[in-house]
């Protein structure tokens, strides 16, 4: 047996670790697979969900005994901060270079953020600013109501905002929030926040049909005259424009509002073939290997952190309370237009870029096949990322100012 157990070093880990560390080693494997699988339905996104499920798995199947005898993999080190160590180990660790230049400092979160920039077309939040605005701004109802539940389960200020952050439903604005706040907790918070970005497609679909009847569900707006075109001139001023004062306002966060507005910009200029770069291979590999990280980085030891479960129910709620915060802004543009407005579409000032809208979309067309919101959707939609970048500015700025 000793023979075997050193021979098959998976096995030896498993049965000399705490019970604990073991079953959820075993529990992670599992639940990698599920991923893998939800991500094969299409259930959950598959470029991030299938890397990230089949590197959870990998990662907990991969523990082995270290030189110094203790339980590691060679994989990465996320707590890396001696440099002598750190140059050792980016000649061991396989995807350290990768964590380490990209992950940790936030850059795959800022290229990720300018692939998504390549991809909206600003035109939809200037064609109807104002409520485009309002309903973003009722969606970040999480994003600050989870503060003040975080701090009372026993999270100080930095790691409340970082969880928070979640409520924007923007995954590189909370790893960059995390990165910034609360660098002890980032990885577990990273983790959460794209495990249950996947939530959105699932849940708020009823959260719709539980707060918006299908009376109203079914509205479609009319409107008086058609909005006049915007030209490429005008979207390529505003971002500029938008990019230099955000910066200007909040230089701590100007690499993500760069991110975002150059990846604009590129879109408007006519750049075809940097943009083809910028939302493909650039995007698409920046998610890849994002989701490989993040997989990777859901080692049992490193998710027992006692504080995982209450990120895991403060992810739930801030999640939770966004969605009814933008349905809330939904009926309050309801209200001011008279009745020609489908609140559905508050739901889409969450900044699931194009999640959210997709899901109001799907879920008015199944009462009122006729029923186009799709545009309006996509305004609060894009409205709704702009403003999460703002709140990720504010945090930064603002809350070690309160220390």
């Amino acid at each position: 047996m000793e023979i075997f157990y050193k021979l098959f070093q998976g096995f030896s880990t498993l049965a000399l670790s705490d019970p604990l560390i073991s079953f959820t080693r075993v529990g992670l494997i599992f639940l990698g697979l599920l991923l893998v699988y939800l991500g094969k339905k299409g259930i959950l996104e598959p470029l991030l969900m299938i890397p990230m499920g089949l590197g959870m798995a990998t990662i907990n199947a991969s523990i082995m005994f270290m030189p110094d005898g203790t339980q590691g993999n060679i994989f990465v080190d996320p707590m890396v901060t001696d440099v002598n160590q750190l140059i050792n180990i980016l000649q061991i660790d396989w995807l350290q270079p990768i964590y380490t230049y990209m992950f940790s400092n936030g850059l795959i979160a800022c290229f990720i953020f300018m692939g998504i920039g390549g991809m909206i077309d600003i035109s939809y939040i200037l064609v109807r600013p104002f409520s485009s605005m309002t309903l973003a701004l009722f969606a970040e109802l999480g994003t600050f109501a989870t503060i003040p539940v975080a701090m009372a389960m026993g999270l100080n200020l930095n790691e409340s905002a970082s969880i928070a952050m979640v409520g924007g439903a923007d995954g590189p604005m909370v790893l960059y929030t995390s990165l910034m706040l609360a660098k002890d907790l980032f990885v577990p918070i990273t983790v959460v926040a794209y495990l249950y970005l996947g939530l959105t497609y699932g849940g708020y679909p009823y959260l719709i049909r539980l707060l918006v009847p299908k009376k109203l569900r079914g509205i479609q707006v009319k409107y008086e005259k058609p909005a006049k075109p915007i030209s490429q001139s005008m979207k390529l001023a505003a971002a500029v424009i938008l990019c230099v004062v955000l910066c200007f306002l909040f230089p701590v966060a100007s690499p993500l509002f760069f991110s975002l507005f150059i990846g604009i910009a590129i879109r408007e200029s006519g750049l075809t073939h940097i943009l083809e770069f910028i939302e493909g291979p650039l995007l698409y590999g920046s998610t890849f290997l994002l989701g490989i990280l993040l997989g990777i980085l859901c080692e049992a030891h490193l998710l027992l952190n006692p504080k995982i479960l209450t990120l895991l129910v403060l992810g739930i709620i801030a999640l939770l309370f966004s969605g009814i915060g933008g349905i809330i802004g939904g009926y309050v543009m309801y209200f001011i237009k008279k009745g020609n407005f489908n609140p559905a579409i508050g739901c889409a000032g969450v900044s699931c870029v194009p999640s959210t809208a997709k899901v109001v979309q799907k879920e008015v067309s199944k009462i009122n096949p006729n029923a186009i919101v799709l545009q309006e959707a996509l305004g609060a939609n894009i409205m709704g990322v702009i403003t999460t970048a703002i709140i990720t500015g504010l945090f930064i700025t603002l809350i070690p100012l309160f220390k």
